[in-house]
């Protein structure tokens, strides 16, 4: 009974955790294609006589270096989290978190574009919270349970992105307030990090006590894809999961441009779209995975929501009036939390329970690697093309990643009983 407490007390503060650093996260999401996708915004910072184009270049490679970032670090912080403790490395990349939130409204208010390139690279490679809170997770629950749990983190990304983006899109409109601005947000976004730090120092217990005796690979970042790749066990999933992750970052570097070219979208009403995706991610991820992993496995059910996340970013490109992308929000929302919280359960799964932390160092090395690339591409095609074009290849991919994820796995298990 006291170890039940005891479980549920850390996956809730985990849960707490994430949650609040999701919200720092989803506040840059209406803001940020406003400083460099909307000439018409007063927070653009190129020159109004400059290309719409050329913002969109920038934008897409702005994107770009926080992911990159966590490409080089996840792994290295993976196996400091192994040797010495999940507690520390998550209470260091929290304030890396906080101190980028500084510096980068420090970049806006300056009309510092260097300083926002600083800033997000500066939060990728301290940024290991994410990892390391699904290897606190796994650290405490019995391989089965694994997609379950990690739906709580899935749950509190949901909830962040409720609200996140709803206090972004009002912290940074001066109709408001007329002292908010478009650094506003990132001010109020760093103190929320600095009371997750205090959070893990003082209320996260360490759930991994035996620590690892291997000396740090600090060039493992540049190992890890062909290891990923190579490992017998886990190079469908994370083949999978690199062509999803790859698709999906397709589609949220231009999604928020999308709305303002589209639909005239505001700030306000980039926060109120996402909080109201928030909303069937939270309910997704905290309930509906939960209870959909008692009926089936992980494999059933990526099967069908690979797909249909694909097939949902498509949709998003058919509606001509602003209210029938709802819509669309409860279908991709669905299927996206299904994938997302799916996909780490049966990798975490599919790994010995001592390298748990380097093995979601090595996932999170694929997916940064995945979010990475897309973004670079995308302001290429949209500065070229359009940002619609981004979206529909986004939408292409993931089909791809689920059709690979059917046929391979079905092969796995011929193999597996041939």
């Amino acid at each position: 009974m006291k170890k039940e407490k005891s479980m549920k007390s850390i996956l809730l503060t985990v849960f707490l955790i994430v949650f609040v650093d999701l919200i720092g996260y989803g506040i840059l999401i209406p803001v940020i294609p406003l400083l460099l996708g909307d000439v018409a915004s007063p927070y653009y910072l190129l020159s109004k006589s400059s290309n719409v184009h050329t913002g969109y270049f920038i934008l897409g490679l702005l994107m770009a270096i926080y992911p990159l970032g966590v490409f080089l670090a996840a792994p290295i912080l993976g196996q400091l989290s192994d040797k010495f403790g999940r507690k520390p490395i998550l209470a260091i990349s929290l304030l890396g978190t906080c101190i980028s939130y500084v510096i980068f409204a420090i970049g806006i208010y300056e009309r510092n574009i260097a300083l926002l390139f600083i800033s997000r690279f500066f939060d990728g490679i301290t940024g290991g919270n994410i990892a390391v809170a699904q290897a606190t997770i796994a650290d405490i629950t019995a391989p089965k349970d694994r997609a379950k749990n990690f739906g709580l983190i899935g749950a509190a990304f949901g909830l962040g992105f409720i609200i996140g983006p709803f206090i972004g899109g009002k912290l940074s409109d001066p109709a408001v307030l007329s002292w908010f601005n478009a650094t506003t947000p990132f001010w109020f976004a760093s103190i929320l990090s600095f009371l997750n730090v205090i959070s893990v120092l003082l209320i996260l217990p360490e759930t991994h006590k035996v620590h690892s005796s291997k000396v740090i690979d600090w060039g493992k970042s540049l190992f890890n894809i062909s290891k990923a790749f190579s490992a017998k066990g886990l190079r469908l999933l994370f083949a999978t999961n690199f062509l999803f992750q790859a698709g999906f970052t397709f589609f949220t570097t231009f999604f928020g441009i999308y709305l303002v070219n589209k639909f005239n979208f505001t700030q306000g009403n980039i926060g109120d779209f996402f909080a109201f995706t928030g909303i069937w991610i939270a309910f997704t991820q905290g309930f509906l995975t939960r209870k959909l992993s008692n009926i089936f496995d992980e494999q059933k059910i990526l099967r069908f929501s690979l797909i249909t996340t694909g097939l949902a970013i498509l949709i998003y490109l058919v509606p001509s009036i602003s209210w029938q992308l709802l819509l669309v929000v409860p279908f991709f929302s669905i299927s996206n939390g299904l994938s997302q919280a799916n996909l780490q359960g049966l990798i975490s799964r599919s790994a010995d329970q001592s390298i748990q932390g380097e093995v979601m160092g090595i996932s999170s090395s694929v997916m940064a690697l995945a979010q990475t690339i897309p973004p670079i591409l995308s302001g290429i095609i949209a500065s070229n093309l359009s940002p619609e074009v981004s979206i529909g290849a986004a939408g292409i991919i993931i089909v791809l990643s689920g059709i690979l994820f059917s046929v391979g796995y079905k092969k796995n298990l011929i193999a597996k009983h041939s």
